[in-house]
């Protein structure tokens, strides 16, 4: 067995790679840049060196630095983790021959898989169904869009070394095949500098299966059943679940074979993923048929939706990696292994769903999520289901963060996975719920509210689902959570408990001997009014996630966190800046000015490009005028609320 292990990754992952490690005795080391000098994953490693600035292409990119890391600190094996290097075979092969041993797959294998077009080539001469279209290498416009009107409309253009969402394009009818092939190839060539493509139908209703498998280099190659993967935004998986719904034994065994297959076919070791796409109109009742799932890609790695897999097999996949990595064989045989319940896990992000999803950056200064569950009585706030949860739970809470963190600009902004199992899928979606809505985190906004509205949708509890529900039910997910009056009313009970009537004047509260009152209290960006009537009895034990912190108040309410205080005035809380001052919405780089001082600007044109959370925002002008001052320069880092641009108004 391995004595010491390099995790060549940060955050959650390395955090659950380390939990794994030190139960099996083996010793950790991690690496870090700048913005992670501090991190969970630093902190909790037996060593960690320093191996850069904190962007990732100066410091978890560089393999050379982190084989190094491993050398100078008598680390035997390198673990990838899922993510920056995890995929390249050419790294995978330079910690072979620097004598250390790689978890996870051979080099030629990552390489047989690393482009789509000859991948799907692989597993169709392997009997492994493959969507309809063309992997040829003509790569000519006129032929490419005669297969794709031989494909039949409409289709999907794909860079064969896509991932991530990036290099796709949809098309619905021949005259726009042309410019979507130009703006497909040039987005490859930009992201993977390999601008080739490929042709798929695109099918209407598609759900997103994949098959867990596992090889060991003695010739063993098993499944551990498929996840569900559909809730996509963006092409970013949000949802996952163990099994898949709708999925009868019959299609399981076709499915799950296939996988097999396609693993056999490259000799596959270590822990990988088949991913399928299935037609989701196909089976009666939105079940699923085996003669319409089609392979689609193989991530040669370790997924982030592992823990559903994990949860529903009862193996622990990274202690697989670490054995099948030493020359041991695979620990269980395919009979051994069998699904029990079902688990569902949801990617918590530090993002703002009611603003576009806007990245959410800052310290963690409150952030609590539910780890265990009693017996309640649960309902959804907005009436759409009610069910009882007089059963056991189990859940799971995978982060590379805790409380006074700091969530960086630098990063994925994926805080926390929160996974469920229980005996059944409604069970499970009840308990994740409540994961969901009962977190406490704050000031960085989340998306905890948007996960917890998904699940209560009676659509996905009846299994009803594609890539394309959350696009379609965008607006009753993704909406403003406000504190509703009856919870108002019990904060205001309780800065009433907390300053009684000879103190009132303090705080700004204006009490006095009546047995009614309002109570006026703000968090950072509002004022609100509670009612207090002494003649009421409010059973505050009821609503548990109330709780004091020193003079304010915290309240969590279907996954928003608020902290009130005493309003000390009567005025609006802060001073609202003009309504033409471009302030930044998070912390970022300024990667491009569009726009010069006195220059006249029309409504939303673009002024300032900030990157954030590896992504770009455009500020846009909110209306006609001018540049009257101009705060932002190109390659600037700014903080959350600076000044960029303000635009005047032109008088008429």
């Amino acid at each position: 067995m391995i004595q010491s292990l390099l995790i060549a990754n940060r955050g959650e992952i390395a955090c659950r790679i380390i939990r794994t490690a030190r139960r099996l005795g083996i010793r950790t080391v991690a690496v870090y840049s700048d913005a992670d000098a501090k991190a969970l994953h630093v902190r909790e490693a037996d060593e960690a060196v320093h191996i850069g600035p904190s962007p990732a292409r100066e410091s978890y990119l560089i393999g050379d630095r982190i084989i190094a890391a491993a050398q100078a600190t008598g680390a035997q094996a390198i673990h990838p983790g899922y993510g920056f290097l995890s995929e390249n075979a050419a790294f995978a092969q330079a910690v072979i021959d620097a004598g250390l041993i790689w978890v996870g797959p051979n080099p030629d294998s990552i390489t047989a898989m690393g482009l789509k077009d000859a991948a799907k080539k692989l597993m169709a001469e392997a009997g492994v169904p493959v969507t309809p279209g063309y992997l040829g290498e003509d790569q000519s416009t006129e032929r490419l869009k005669a297969e794709a009107d031989a494909t039949g409309y409409p289709v999907l253009i794909k860079a064969v070394a896509g991932g991530g969402g990036k290099g796709m394009r949809r098309v619905d009818a021949p005259e726009d095949f042309a410019d979507a092939l130009l703006s497909c190839q040039r987005e490859a060539a930009s992201s993977f500098g390999n601008d080739q493509v490929l042709i798929e139908k695109y099918i209407l209703s598609p759900r997103h299966i994949e098959v867990q498998v596992f090889g060991d280099s003695h010739g063993n190659i098993v499944h551990l059943f498929e996840r569900d993967c559909s809730l996509q935004r963006r092409h970013q998986k949000v949802i996952e679940e163990a099994p898949a719904p709708g999925m009868d034994e019959a299609t399981r065994q076709a499915i799950c074979g296939a996988a097999v297959r396609a693993a056999q076919a490259v000799d596959y070791v270590g822990a990988g993923t088949i991913e399928f796409i299935a037609d989701a109109s196909a089976g009666e009742g939105g079940g699923l048929r085996a003669d319409r799932i089609w392979f689609m890609e193989m991530n040669t790695r370790l997924q982030v939706e592992h823990p559903v897999t994990e949860e529903i097999t009862g193996v622990d996949l990274v202690e697989w990696q670490l054995r099948v990595a030493s020359g041991e064989p695979l620990p269980k045989r395919q009979e051994e292994l069998s699904i029990d319940g079902h688990a569902i896990e949801a990617r918590l992000y530090a993002e703002d769903p009611a603003k576009g999803f806007l990245p959410s950056t800052g310290q963690l200064e409150s952030f609590t999520i539910p780890h265990a569950m009693r017996q309640t009585q649960w309902r959804d706030e907005r009436g759409t289901a009610e069910l009882s949860t007089d059963y056991d739970v189990r859940l799971r809470i995978e982060t590379g963060v805790s409380q006074g963190d700091e969530i960086s600009p630098w990063y994925d902004p994926m805080i926390a996975k929160l996974i469920c199992h229980a005996e059944t899928r409604q069970e499970a979606l009840v308990g994740l719920n409540k994961m969901c809505w009962d977190s406490r985190i704050w000031p960085v906004k989340t998306n905890a509210s948007f996960l917890g509205s998904l699940v209560v949708m009676p659509d996905f509890r009846r299994g009803k689902i594609d890539t394309g529900f959350i696009e379609r039910h965008m607006d009753d997910t993704a909406y403003e959570v406000d504190p509703p009056q009856w919870m108002l009313d019990l904060i205001a009970e309780r800065f009433v408990e907390r300053f009684s009537p000879q103190t009132s004047g303090r705080k700004g509260l204006r009490l006095n001997a009546s047995p009614q009152a309002e109570v006026r209290f703000s968090d950072q960006m509002a004022q609100y009014r509670g009612r207090w009537d002494s003649r009421i009895g409010y059973d505050q034990r009821s609503y548990p996630l109330i709780q004091d912190d020193g003079d304010a108040i915290f309240v969590t309410f279907q996954g928003k966190t608020w902290r009130f205080m005493p309003s000390r005035t009567e005025g609006v809380i802060g001073g609202a800046a003009s309504d033409g001052a471009i302030l930044a919405p998070m912390p970022g780089r300024i990667i491009a000015v569009a726009v010069a001082k006195g220059e006249r600007v029309a409504k939303g044109q673009k002024l300032v490009t900030l990157e954030a959370m590896k992504m770009e925002h455009s500020l846009v002008a909110p209306f006609d005028g001018v540049v009257a001052e101009l705060a932002a320069s190109e390659g600037g880092q700014v903080s959350e609320g600076t000044l960029l641009v303000l635009v005047e108004r032109e008088e008429s």
